[in-house]
């Protein structure tokens, strides 16, 4: 069997002659994935709904793909674009999603629960389907990334769907892996934390005088940067993650390691947020 060739420790990513692409492209967690591949010599096709940020990626040389990743249609005209252009697909980033209805589930209808699935999963997993020749063209050592969410690990009061969505990601991500293990094409989750994105805009969410306390809610004193998940992008489609497959990365300031700890004003550890005095001091 064909394996992909590991690369040594210390090589810098290098993606000269990959085709990527990576869908939602245009802001944010994707915006950031597609920068990192296209500065590294990747050739980036950047699928976007929005035609102003599709001119943007146009200028800063990245092929742009016009398009709602939820449209039936769209995932053959991508696959198109990208045959046309190089008859192959390197690494594939599944990168949309969106809370889209964030309330009670008892509130949701069937029509908003669908639409939740739909764009978390729905399109996912016929992204993934279409793209399969293409990937397998560049086999071994093809990727798939899924950016799914720590929510995917953990209870989200409001968003019991988009929570459902996200774990039904991770349970594709391991069977897919499975099955594509033996034809060299790898296929891993970034999960993220809360990330400040224009979908949601930490300063507007969170109030100045909550975000003082910031360093106290993440174990690593901070929420999340799109360029963190473009990291963990990077090495996942790089020949340094040559033998990492169904798995994914949390990519969330230990958070989900956490567990719901977190540190009082004084220092202590809490589960207890709103109890003053009542956590447990941790020696350093």
């Amino acid at each position: 069997m064909n394996q992909e060739t590991p690369g040594p420790p210390g090589v810098s990513f290098d993606f000269d002659g990959k085709n990527i692409l990576v869908t939602g492209a245009g802001a944010g967690i994707g915006r950031a994935i597609a920068d990192a591949f296209h500065a590294a010599g990747g050739s980036v096709f950047a699928a976007e709904i929005d035609e102003g940020l599709c001119s943007d990626l146009e200028a800063s040389g990245m092929i742009a793909i016009e398009g709602d990743v939820c449209a039936p249609d769209f995932p053959a005209m991508a696959g198109a674009r990208i045959e046309q252009a190089g008859g192959k697909l390197d690494v594939l980033v599944n990168n949309v999603g969106h809370f889209v209805h964030p309330r009670p589930f008892s509130m949701l209808t069937n029509a908003q629960a669908n639409e939740v699935l739909d764009v978390n999963l729905g399109q996912l997993l016929r992204m993934t389907s279409t793209m399969l020749p293409l990937l397998r063209k560049a086999a071994p050592g093809s990727s798939i990334v899924n950016v799914t969410s720590i929510e995917a690990y953990r209870g989200i009061p409001g968003c019991s769907v988009y929570a459902a969505a996200k774990a039904g990601i991770a349970g594709f991500t391991k069977s897919l892996a499975l099955e594509l293990g033996p034809e060299g094409i790898r296929v891993n989750d970034i999960a993220p934390e809360t990330t400040d994105t224009p979908q949601v805009p930490l300063d507007f969410m969170i109030p100045p005088e909550s975000r003082v306390h910031e360093d106290k809610w993440i174990p690593l004193g901070r929420l999340g940067r799109p360029e963190d998940c473009a990291g963990a992008a990077l090495y996942l489609a790089s020949p340094l993650a040559s033998w990492v497959t169904g798995t994914a990365i949390h990519v969330d300031g230990g958070a989900l390691a956490a567990a719901g700890w977190t540190r009082t004003q004084d220092g202590e550890w809490t589960v207890v947020p709103l109890v003053t005095g009542n956590g447990i001091r941790i020696p350093s």
